[in-house]
């Protein structure tokens, strides 16, 4: 492990001298590290995998299972085949609507989603209640803000709740789930857990195994990775019962003019050439980011979630959503002010170059939860300082005297 220095860290995002970004649950900024490694292997391994009988494949090869195992290691998963390789959180859990899902969900059966979820973590499984006719059942959030455990406990005593679709950390209200204690209920009713970890991964440490959840799914570019790279984890004998996802090159054992067989994990759910520069940055990312403490990272992250709930909350007129106390936040604060779009307040907000996020942020049952359309979303990672908070306020403050 290496000493956490704020200023080397920030000296190894170039992107930064833009502006003060504030949006890293949307996408996290990349080192300069992985910027290097997509560069370079493009210039010196660039081919594609597993068919090649030379040395630039083998090379290439090399590197995209070597960064499979960096995942495997970073999550702790019992084997590297229990990793798939993805487009990103979206596509991971799709797979697994679609496949687990159509071949293990029928009419008498349930999935159970909460208010906290992220538009990936819902629309799939309506359209698999849609299509297979099983019941959507939700769980809505308690007086702290968080997920409504009695309800949950109330939706598996029914026993016919096949999986618990759960986000680890919402990307709105930045409330971190009680995962282990949810996995605990399910399981104990008979249902598996498919955790969306897309905001969790870069802010909290993750195993797997210790979870025992089934599914979890999380994206590249969340993590200091490319865009274009995600992962789903799967317990190794869901993935072997289940069928692929999308077929073509790559994915198979062997084909014949009215039948194939698909091949072993995890290439049966890996079909064409897979996102093999892009894992290759996962991996740098993930090498990079594991050189710190966790500790240092959350420690580091929640003084400036702490400092921004207090600089927000001295502003006349705005109402932060989600729990009132900031040491039950993590990642990212949303927020209203009275009065003003968060459109206009986002826009006129990021001229004077601090960038935040405005909208329903792909979560709009929440949103409705709240009574409003719509907000503004600070967000941070391991690279913002305090500096860059206290530009926020001062921002909002001029933005609301246009409106005024």
């Amino acid at each position: 492990m290496v000493m956490f220095d704020l200023k080397q860290i920030r000296r190894e995002f170039p992107i930064l001298k833009e502006g003060t970004y504030l949006d890293s649950a949307a996408t996290a900024q990349k080192p300069k590290i992985v910027i290097d490694a997509l560069k370079n292997f493009y210039e010196t391994e660039n081919a594609n995998v597993h068919r090649g009988m030379h040395t630039l494949s083998e090379k290439a090869t090399a590197a995209f299972e070597g960064a499979r195992t960096s995942v495997q290691k970073f999550i702790n998963a019992k084997s590297s085949e229990e990793i798939v390789f993805t487009s990103g959180t979206t596509e991971s859990i799709n797979l697994v609507a679609k496949t687990w899902g159509k071949e293990n969900v029928g009419e008498d059966d349930a999935i159970v989603l909460t208010l906290l979820e992220h538009h990936s973590n819902i629309t799939p499984w309506i359209q698999l209640k849609d299509e297979n006719d099983c019941a959507i059942e939700w769980v809505e959030l308690d007086k702290d803000e968080n997920i409504n455990l009695t309800q949950l406990s109330e939706h598996l005593i029914k026993g016919n709740v096949k999986l618990v679709a759960v986000t680890g950390q919402s990307n709105v209200t930045g409330v971190r789930t009680p995962l282990k204690g949810i996995i605990k209920k399910a399981h104990e009713a008979g249902a598996l857990v498919l955790v969306d970890a897309a905001q969790l991964i870069a802010h909290h440490p993750i195993d797997v195994q210790d979870l025992d959840c089934d599914f979890l799914a999380l994206s590249g570019h969340k993590l200091y990775g490319p865009t274009g790279v995600g992962v789903l984890y799967g317990k190794r004998e869901l993935l072997e019962s289940m069928p692929p996802f999308l077929t073509g090159g790559g994915m198979i054992a062997e084909v014949k003019r009215d039948h194939f067989t698909c091949a072993g994990l995890p290439t049966k759910f890996e079909a064409g050439t897979p996102p093999i520069a892009q894992a290759v940055g996962l991996r740098i990312a993930i090498d990079w980011l594991s050189q710190f403490n966790w500790s240092d990272i959350e420690a580091h992250e929640q003084s400036l979630i702490e400092k921004a709930f207090q600089e927000l909350n001295k502003i006349e007129g705005l109402t932060i959503l989600g729990p009132s106390d900031p040491k039950n936040i993590s990642g990212c604060i949303s927020f209203s002010v009275d009065g003003i779009h968060p459109h206009d307040l986002t826009d006129i907000v990021g001229q004077k170059g601090v960038f935040m996020r405005a909208g329903h942020h792909c979560a709009q049952p929440l949103h409705e939860h709240y009574g409003i359309p719509a907000s503004t979303r600070l967000s941070v990672g391991i690279y913002n300082n305090e500096d860059d908070i206290a530009k926020v306020a001062p921002a909002i403050e001029e933005a609301k005297k246009i409106f005024s």
